[in-house]
C-alpha cells in the first residue's frame, strides 16, 4: 500500500515541470508520503511543513460543516506570492501540491483534473 502511495506522488510530481512538492496527508494531518521535485528546494522547514499539513487537516474538518448546504469541497486553490498551493480530497487522504506561482490558472485547473484522475481510487 505504501508502494502505491509512492507511485502516486511520483506520477503527480511528473505532471509538470512547474511542480514543486507533492504530499499525501492522512486525516490527522500526518504526511504519509511526499516528494520534492528534483532541483527544487523547500520554502519552509520540515517542522513548518508538518505544521502546515496539520493545518490542512484541520481546515478540511472545518469545511465539512458546510457540506450539507454547499456540497463537498472539490479542491482548494491558494495563490501566494512565492507558491501556488493545490489541495484535493479523497475520502481518507488529502493530496497537497505546490506549483510555481507563474503557472497560468488554466494550466493549474488542468493539473487538478489530472491529479483527480490519478487519485480516483485512493
Amino acid at each position: 500500500h505504501v508502494k502505491d502511495l509512492k507511485s502516486v506522488v511520483d506520477k503527480i510530481v511528473d505532471l509538470s515541470p512547474k511542480m514543486r512538492f507533492v504530499g499525501i496527508i492522512d486525516l490527522k494531518g500526518n504526511i504519509v508520503e511526499s516528494i520534492m521535485k528534483e532541483g527544487k528546494t523547500s520554502l519552509e522547514s520540515q517542522r513548518e511543513q508538518e505544521h502546515f499539513c496539520q493545518q490542512i487537516a484541520e481546515r478540511r474538518r472545518m469545511r465539512r460543516e458546510f457540506d450539507k448546504s454547499l456540497g463537498r469541497v472539490r479542491y482548494v486553490h491558494v495563490e501566494r506570492e512565492r507558491v501556488s498551493q493545490l489541495v484535493v480530497y479523497t475520502p481518507k487522504r488529502t493530496v497537497f501540491v505546490t506549483v510555481e506561482p507563474d503557472m497560468p490558472i488554466s494550466a493549474k485547473m488542468r493539473l487538478i483534473t489530472r491529479i483527480k484522475r490519478i487519485i480516483a481510487d485512493m
